[in-house]
């Protein structure tokens, strides 16, 4: 007999539970969005621009909030921390730039690493004592091409280009998962970490300031090629709200990952690297100056 395949409709009843996603005003963040509000969530739209993010809250069902978060600025992350109020059950580390030319944050971090890897690992850090169920962050199958280079972080020796920059960030965005996971399970809280991607999804990630012509391209091999921003929100949705393990990688399940329904998926060694997620979370406290809360709510 074959297993039917998970899909939004299987998501429980979460009224009563309040999620973040990060980068919810478009693409998979708004497809993801978009079910936990459906879902009954009191679902919050953290998003860099305020006016797209109440366009998307607007299309959706159920109690929605839009609050401004830019990750490439470490102080909008602090302001939007400082101000959150009460408990959190999920966060979904969705937002992110890919490909973009060389470029840096407001803080001077190279622009795909500080937005991708320290803007969520600030943000996550800031809103832990407050949280109680998971925290997803969504990585990606470049992460198998990324390197990381602790003593290379801005690419100034090595060369950048958007790849290199790219692949390194969701790299950075799995070892996160690990250690915050170990982190977790020591410091004796609740809170579960685990990761997730959307596989070819049809959205503009990736492709602001690109060649207009190539763009059409990618928007048109999307339409038929792609999945639809729900289809790729189902990993995330999959890996916030069912029965899996700590750390857990989830993407679809189809042909080289690109399309399908979700399911527990494979990672680079460097991925899995214990002490290399150690590092990365000892030199990201050092650039951010924010580190892992003594206690967090059980």
């Amino acid at each position: 007999m074959t297993k039917r395949q998970w899909t939004a409709d299987d998501l429980p009843d979460l009224t009563g539970r309040t999620v973040v996603v990060t980068g919810a005003g478009s693409g998979v963040g708004r497809g993801t969005a978009t079910a936990f509000a459906a879902a009954g969530a009191r679902t919050v739209l953290a998003v860099r621009d305020v006016a797209a993010g109440e366009r998307a809250a607007a299309a959706m069902s159920g109690t929605t909030e839009v609050r401004e978060l830019d990750l490439a600025n470490l102080a909008s992350v602090r302001a939007f921390a400082e101000g959150w109020q009460g408990t959190l059950d999920v966060l979904v580390n969705n937002a992110g730039v890919a490909m973009t030319p060389f470029g840096r944050t407001a803080d001077g971090f190279e622009l795909q690493f500080g937005t991708n890897h320290l803007g969520h690992f600030a943000l996550t850090n800031l809103l832990l004592p407050s949280m109680t169920g998971r925290v997803v962050t969504v990585a990606s199958g470049a992460h198998k091409a990324g390197v990381l280079d602790l003593d290379d972080l801005d690419l100034a020796r090595s060369g950048y280009t958007p790849v290199k920059g790219y692949g390194r960030s969701k790299l950075a965005n799995l070892l996160f998962t690990l250690e915050l996971e170990r982190r977790c399970r020591e410091a004796g809280s609740s809170v579960r970490a685990l990761s997730a991607h959307p596989g070819y999804s049809a959205t503009n990630l990736g492709t602001k300031g690109r060649n207009p012509h190539l763009v059409k391209i990618v928007h048109v091999a999307g339409r038929y090629l792609a999945q639809t921003e729900a289809q790729g929100a189902l990993p995330s949705l999959y890996a916030a709200t069912q029965d899996l393990p700590g750390a857990s990688y989830v993407g679809p399940d189809g042909r080289f990952e690109l399309h399908g329904h979700p399911a527990l998926v494979g990672r680079s060694a460097a991925a899995s690297d214990p002490v290399l997620a150690r590092r990365l979370w000892e030199a990201s406290e050092r650039l951010t100056g924010v580190s892992f809360p003594p206690a967090a709510k059980s």
